[in-house]
């Protein structure tokens, strides 16, 4: 044996030792063999979204764990403030791509491995993209794209007669910090709890309803929120993505937001504001991610190896007093949004009385639904009609009269179904609408 490979069959020994031979914890399944190792080194393929404080950290350690074959997908650029916790950047990288810098570091740093960088966002990929790998493991600071991959892995998955086909399964491992607070779980689409069913663990999201921001803004937040959802994507200044780092995105998006609230008398626009409100700032501390990221590794280590049983699924850490962990099962939600099998039902009071517009406040405001810019079509007397859509100028004027209007008053009968788009779904949602006046369904 040439030193090399002593010196590489002693750099894998630790994994061996637990790949090789049966333990106490290991997975009733489990078959210990020499090949699990060659398995993780050649053929199985993740996909890591993020590569920001937790995404740093988790490339590191996946990579550390004898995974060579890595995609990551990150759209944002590196700003100064990223160094002090995404330590795979330094200060000549600032301006450039996340994902690429942090592949390259890796690719440099650790022989063998093989990180493939998107500079992209997650909805510019189709399921034939997301198909080719085993696991996916997220480290994200965004609600909205952990609810869109959710959709996606759920949208994937095949039924036979009502059976799940477990091969069409892809886990995903999900990591979230907040200050000295995380939390990691074990998704199995289709299986286990999803994202959607347990939308109401995540902290309270500010939502605005669209129409609202576009027809009757009453606070400084609705002046931002409508620069940055509608004016942006029509206008198009930079003919880039918006960049909350960018300052001069930042400075457009401030002086076209005080230009509405002197049009509508609204007082308060800051620059500071301006910043709050586009990129949603949450505290970071880099021990935190790099806690939930090592959790995280753990558990995509033991869904590729089946060595040890994977955790049962969701794990909360807190160190602001001492350290506090707590694992338990989040249970599958039976009417859940995206992964239950049944239609989804819409109580309305009185059709008679709510308004199109009070329907758009309930799909944005309502825990269940926690929408952001949600699109109404549906099918009326065999005719496709769009209700309301505002991320489309020409629509949105076509439309806008729509919003005073009551349910009745645009056709719309008991047990009608309505399809929804929104950025919080890769795929149409259809909500079947159920009128009750008093308590007393209508017939």
């Amino acid at each position: 044996m040439s030193e090399f490979q002593e010196s590489n069959q002693k750099r894998w020994s630790h994994l061996r030792k637990v790949l090789e031979r049966p333990g106490p914890f290991s997975h009733p399944e489990f078959e210990p063999s020499s090949e699990i190792l060659d398995f993780i080194m050649s053929s199985c393929k993740l996909l890591v979204i993020g590569a920001g404080g937790l995404g740093c950290e988790l490339l590191k350690d996946l990579a550390l764990l004898g995974f060579k074959n890595i995609h990551v997908i990150d759209m944002d650029t590196i700003d100064l403030s990223n160094l002090n916790r995404q330590f795979l950047f330094r200060h000549k990288d600032i301006g450039s791509s996340k994902a690429e810098i942090a592949a390259s570091f890796i690719n440099k740093k650790i022989p063998g491995c093989q990180v493939i960088p998107h500079f992209s966002k997650i909805q510019d990929f189709d399921e034939n993209f997301y198909r080719q790998f085993h696991i996916i493991v997220c480290g994200l600071d965004s609600i909205v794209a952990r609810r869109w991959i959710n959709g996606m892995l759920v949208s994937m998955l095949n039924y036979d007669d009502g059976v799940l086909d477990q091969q069409s399964v892809i886990p995903m491992v999900d990591g979230g910090t907040e200050g000295f607070k995380g939390n990691a779980r074990v998704i199995l689409p289709g299986m286990s709890a999803c994202v959607e069913c347990t939308l109401d663990l995540y902290p309270p999201q500010v939502n605005y309803p669209l129409c609202t921001i576009a027809n009757t803004p009453r606070l400084p937040e609705h002046c931002i929120e409508y620069v940055k959802l509608i004016l942006w994507p029509q206008e198009n200044p930079f003919n880039v993505p918006l960049d909350g780092d960018d300052t001069q995105h930042i400075a457009w998006i401030y002086e076209k937001s005080m230009e509405r609230s002197l049009q509508f008398n609204i007082p308060g626009i800051t620059y500071r504001l301006v910043q709050g409100v586009v990129k949603h700032i949450i505290p970071a501390v880099a021990s935190t991610n790099a806690v939930i990221a090592g959790i995280c590794a753990t558990e995509v280590f033991k869904i590729a190896t089946s060595c040890c049983v994977p955790m049962n699924n969701y794990m909360v850490f807190n160190d602001v007093d001492g350290i506090y962990t707590y694992t338990y099962e989040a249970e599958k939600k039976e009417d859940c949004l995206v992964c239950s099998q049944t239609p989804q039902i819409l109580e309305i009071k009185d059709p008679n009385k709510m308004k199109l517009r009070q329907l758009l406040e309930l799909l944005a405001e309502s825990a269940a639904y926690q929408m952001k810019t949600p699109g109404l079509t549906t099918v009326i007397d065999g005719r496709n009609k769009t209700l309301y859509m505002a991320t489309i100028k020409s629509i949105e004027e076509r439309t806008r009269d729509n919003l005073n209007k009551s349910l009745v008053e645009l056709g719309l009968r008991d047990g009608q179904d309505i399809l929804v788009a929104d950025v919080t779904s890769p795929t149409t949602l259809i909500i079947k609408l159920k009128y009750v006046i008093d308590d007393v369904e209508m017939k």
